[in-house]
């Protein structure tokens, strides 16, 4: 284990952190991500990413001892670093001091019967939210497609923790991999039009993948040819559609009640 104080800005793990919390592309390279504060990175104990190191000030410590201890054995290192080193990596306001590394990791094989799949959505809001809602309710699989990056800070935090806890199968082609999930669920695309069926009245009890596309264009034209069936949110008032985090909630309600 190492464990060394960090006081410089030039540190090159400090540089190296700051990256991975900012760049996406930093992130796919080095296959790493970082949470931020005491809740998200305390869940790391209670899930099967691998921490590969952790940052965290003597602030955070004096709080949170015992938590971080069990953290620091984990970790393949521990650095204790300044409070102005922890407000200059910080993608927050208000830093709680504390920083794990960690290895991201592929979806497994088996997705479930039931499956939420992300069809191109960019807001790391509506990213999180799907995250956090799917794992409360238990969906038992989620695609991402042509998405912004779920190891974003933003979706991270949005999700909490459900990202730790639903590991995603990414796929760039979703057309091939709901081609081959045919052969076993049923493809049900979510649109925003008063001529497809209610989801309310949608058969959810065989396996099935729910798609829930674009923000502004919704699910993509090859999939939508490929779906079994085009669901909708039957709405009263004088809203056209309902943001991605709100309409997959909803699907996944009905899907699993």
């Amino acid at each position: 284990m190492c464990m060394e104080r960090i006081t410089s800005r030039n540190n090159t793990i400090i540089k190296d952190t700051k990256k991975l919390i900012t760049s996406s592309r930093e992130r796919k390279s080095r296959g790493l991500f970082v949470l931020e504060g005491l809740r998200l990175s305390f869940d790391v104990l209670n899930s099967v990413y691998k921490l590969k190191y952790l940052l965290f000030t003597d602030t955070a410590y004096n709080a949170h001892g015992e938590k971080l201890d069990l953290l620091i054995s984990r970790a393949e290192e521990a650095y204790l670093i300044t409070e102005e080193l922890a407000e200059k990596i910080s993608d927050t306001k208000t830093p709680q001091g504390v920083f794990a590394v960690c290895e991201m990791r592929k979806g497994e094989d088996k997705l479930g019967d039931k499956i939420i799949a992300l069809d191109g959505i960019q807001d790391p809001a509506n990213i999180g939210a799907v995250f956090r809602t799917a794992e409360a309710l238990g969906i038992s699989g989620i695609i991402i497609s042509n998405s912004c990056d779920i190891y974003n800070p933003k979706a991270l935090r949005a999700s909490m923790g459900g990202v730790l806890r639903i590991i995603p199968t990414e796929t760039d082609d979703l057309e091939k991999m709901l081609t081959e999930l045919k052969k076993t669920h049923r493809v049900y695309s979510t649109v925003p039009d008063r001529s497809a069926l209610a989801i309310t009245e949608a058969d959810f009890s065989a396996p099935c993948v729910c798609v829930i596309g674009n923000e502004a264009n919704g699910v993509s034209e090859g999939v939508l040819a490929l779906s079994d069936l085009l669901i909708t949110i039957p709405m009263l008032g004088r809203a056209e559609s309902l943001n991605a985090g709100a309409a997959a909630a909803i699907t996944m309600w009905e899907m699993l009640r």
